[in-house]
């Protein structure tokens, strides 16, 4: 019985954790972000945004600040150089507080984040976007 129990809590641990968020929900959402950010695949352009952020097409599952053409700060560089791959906990936590995020992801106390904007309940946004692969 106790192998039956460590099997699956091992198994539980293993597994991607996945936000809660409805993706359905989270495209009404995203009107708070397009005006930084757009969504396109190539020339299939899912959401008209700005240009101020990257391109959020295929962020879950990327590494950070690794969209081609786009400048992105040094903070956020680091973290990408460092391992981070975007997931939607991951995202769900960089949009409630994005400075917050890169310092405890960096361990820089000095580190910034460009985007100022702050989701605070951005699960459904994370889904969203997770949708879009």
């Amino acid at each position: 019985m106790k192998a039956v129990l460590l099997t699956a809590a091992l198994i539980a641990l293993a597994s991607p954790v996945l936000a809660s968020g409805d993706a359905a929900e989270g495209e009404g959402d995203f009107k708070k972000c397009k005006s930084c950010h757009t969504i396109a695949n190539g020339d299939d352009v899912i959401v008209k945004g700005g240009k101020t952020g990257p391109n959020l097409f295929g962020v879950v599952g990327r590494a950070a600040a690794s969209e081609e053409g786009f400048k992105y700060g040094a903070s956020l560089m680091a973290a990408g150089e460092a391992g981070l791959v975007w997931d939607e906990e991951n995202l769900v936590t960089y949009l409630a507080d994005p400075t917050a995020f890169l310092k405890e992801e960096t361990g820089d106390s000095g580190a910034k984040s460009k985007m100022t904007f702050k989701l605070k309940d951005g699960e459904d946004v994370a889904a969203y976007l997770a949708s879009l692969q």
